[in-house]
């Protein structure tokens, strides 16, 4: 709206306004559609962004695991006294029973420094100097020596006079051991960061001046009352063979094996295959298969909105809020329906069930171990391309059928673990080419991201012109007005100058 001084009608009588509403309201109403049909974009890029990133999910992460057979490969192990060890085993470790012997525990060093006294016999806090220490510290370099060979590192610490206990722990800290000031106890406590021999730490002290050692004066040596715990390596026997380790976690073999307690003699490891885990893996991924193709299926095969317009402001206002959202909702819903564009996502996704993948020669199919979609009448309404395994404890529709998919993975566990590999290889390579960047869209989108920003940005460039053209529209009914106004009023201004003359 321009700023033009708009005049009412004063001398006419008239409801300006409301005739020159009445005037522009087609200009007006184009505006309004325009930030409409807007809307409807913003709500239709809105839709494609979710639905692309629960793809892209699925695309990224589940199928880009699932197609590498390795990752199906899941085994469990006991331990014949857990409170010795745990045990971990990832896919390739060895099936059976192998003995397990914890000899000694990794440590890390560890001193509790010995009680310090204040040269004025007062408690020390950490916010005191530690020039009020007894024994004279200002003017002495602690050396810290941490880690060994290629890792080993030296840090000095320089005592100044207004150094006080917390700044000398940071400094402890920092030079890459665990440090802390007990004031209840008066005692430092410091440890390496972390077990074994190679992580230990040693401290050295250069030049002081006054009377004793710094150490001592600190309780962090012997002399000033300090105890020690040495670091060591962790040192177990697999199978009779010894293996040794700053950490208490040792992996041989695929077995991930974290020492808590050394042992009398041996213990039993016991490996299998995790048939469960293998099989909830696969349940997994057909749960979030699921998921995105109902999803898509209902957005393909949506109502028509048709007769839903957008709501003008005053249509709102008598509406419920609920009423209003029901409304919107009923658009948004409708916006991909039929969308080419979502044909091809569900067509990449669906293809490949009902195909054959060979398996040591053989072609099976999804039915071969139990999974398949229901019949038409059984399905609810938008989940006919929905995936059921038989024999689903979880699945109302199939729990009470012969569950073939563990029967499979007992009998031949890397040949069905070969037929899903292949299975999610073949959605993968289909999403992978749907999702490639074209003059239209980016990369990993399945949607034409780059011409609905073009669109969006053209409905705003086109609703900024039919502003302008719409105020411009009303400034020039307005300057009539006006100027029919001013007309009457020197006609008014005339006529009664002529009465005056007249003496009426």
């Amino acid at each position: 709206m321009s700023d033009l001084m708009r005049m009412t009608g004063l001398y006419s009588g008239m409801d300006t306004e409301a005739v020159i509403q009445q005037l522009v309201s087609a200009k007006s109403k184009k505006v309004t559609d325009l930030k409409n049909e807007q809307k409807k974009l913003e709500w239709k890029q809105t839709a494609w962004q979710d639905l692309n990133s629960k793809i892209y999910n699925l695309y990224s992460k589940t199928l880009s695991n699932l197609r590498l057979a390795g990752s199906y490969s899941k085994k469990s192990t006991t331990v014949s006294d857990p409170t010795k060890a745990t045990v971990v085993a990832n896919g390739g470790a060895i099936e059976g029973e192998q003995t397990l012997e914890v000899k000694r525990l990794a440590k890390a060093k560890y001193i509790t420094g010995g009680k310090i006294t204040s040269a004025n016999g007062l408690k020390l806090e950490s916010s005191d100097k530690l020039s009020a220490i007894d024994g004279g510290l200002v003017g002495t370099t602690i050396k810290v020596k941490t880690g060994s060979g290629d890792d080993a590192k030296t840090t000095s610490i320089d005592i100044t006079a207004d150094m006080k206990i917390s700044d000398f722990v940071s400094k402890l800290n920092e030079a890459g051991v665990k440090a802390s000031f007990d004031a209840d106890n008066q005692r430092f406590f410091v440890s390496a960061s972390d077990t074994g021999v190679e992580n230990s730490f040693d401290f050295e002290v250069e030049g002081y001046t006054g009377a004793g050692d710094a150490l001592k004066s600190l309780g962090l040596n012997k002399d000033g009352g300090a105890t020690t715990v040495d670091a060591q390596d962790a040192q177990i026997v697999l199978n009779g063979v010894e293996f040794t380790g700053a950490s208490n976690t040792v992996t041989v073999n695929g077995l991930s094996i974290t020492a808590t307690g050394t042992t009398d003699g041996e213990i039993s490891i016991n490996t299998k295959t995790d048939y469960d885990a293998i099989y909830n893996t696969i349940k997994d991924f057909i749960s979030e298969y699921n998921e995105i193709v109902n999803e898509v299926y209902s957005k393909y095969n949506a109502d028509s909105a048709r007769k839903y317009n957008m709501l003008t402001d005053e249509e709102k206002e008598s509406m419920t809020d609920e009423e209003v959202e029901k409304w919107e909702n009923t658009i948004k819903d409708s916006l991909l329906r039929k969308d080419n564009d979502l044909y091809k996502v569900l067509n990449g996704l669906t293809s490949g069930v009902s195909k054959g993948y060979k398996v040591n020669g053989e072609t099976k199919y999804l039915f071969n171990f139990g999974i398949g979609t229901l019949n038409y009448f059984e399905a609810e309404e938008n989940e006919r391309k929905a995936l059921h395994i038989d024999g689903d404890a979880d699945d109302e529709n199939t729990s009470t059928k012969d569950d073939k998919l563990m029967k499979a993975l007992v009998e031949d566990t890397e040949g069905t673990i070969e037929f899903f590999a292949s299975f999610c290889k073949d959605m993968y390579d289909n999403l992978n080419k749907t999702m490639e960047a074209t003059e239209y869209r980016s990369i990993y989108k399945v949607y034409d991201d780059k011409r609905l920003k073009s669109e969006y940005d053209d409905y705003t460039k086109k609703i900024k012109e039919a502003e302008q053209k719409l105020s411009d529209y009303e400034d020039r009914w307005y300057k009539k007005f006006s100027d029919m106004e001013v007309a009457l009023s020197k006609l008014q201004s005339n006529q009664n100058t002529v009465s005056s003359m007249l003496g009426m």
